[in-house]
């Protein structure tokens, strides 16, 4: 296992606040008034997917929220306080869900073997293989396979998000809200737009 020092991070960002006030002195007087976000991304924890970096945002541009392997469930009242809040008091109209390939969570969840805690959470995507499972049965190579089930994980989100009472309340008011589905390649570094919804 790698150690860090982690003073090295206090250091980091002490040069990146020189950095960006060299750019913009006035940058953390606007930051500091509050936030605007243009969408709400639904990621995975893993720290190679790091939504901010790969997508090029500044602070203040994504309301994120992480869980593993980009989860959408019901009794998650965490992601849904999240997904309230981002829709109802910050006016974000544009939801993301941020899969990646390579994810630990999907392949857990596949293999099915015994976890602990986390099998609990990984129910969710077991969800989606049974859901599949003649579709990805029907799919030779492992690796390939895995990618699928990544790429059906993201759709059924995306469906959970629209069975949320966050969803069917913004609808009843008339809130337009949009939806991504989004899968991160590690291999490229590209981000692969799976679905676009619009629904009124």
């Amino acid at each position: 296992m790698c150690q860090i020092n982690v003073n090295q991070y206090l250091s980091n960002n002490e040069n990146w606040v020189k950095e960006v006030l060299a750019k913009d002195a006035a940058y953390f007087d606007e930051l500091k008034i509050g936030q605007h976000p243009k969408a709400l991304l639904l990621g995975c924890s893993d720290s190679r997917v790091n939504p901010s970096k790969v997508l090029g945002t500044e602070l203040g541009e994504l309301f994120i929220h992480r869980n593993i392997a980009n989860v959408v469930s019901h009794t998650d009242l965490n992601f849904l306080s999240v997904m309230q809040y981002a829709v109802e008091a910050l006016g974000v109209r544009d939801i993301i869900v941020y899969g990646h390939y390579g994810c630990g969570g999907i392949k857990a969840a596949y293999e099915n073997k015994a976890n602990g805690l986390i099998d609990n959470w990984l129910a969710n995507i077991k969800d989606v293989i049974r859901h599949y499972r003649k579709d990805l049965e029907a799919i030779t190579d492992e690796n390939e396979k895995l990618n699928r089930l990544v790429e059906y994980n993201v759709l059924e989100q995306i469906e959970n998000i629209k069975q949320s009472s966050v969803y069917t309340e913004a609808l009843a008011k008339g809130i337009k809200l949009n939806l991504h589905g989004w899968v991160f390649d590690l291999s490229t570094g590209l981000v692969r737009n799976l679905k676009e919804e619009v629904v009124v």
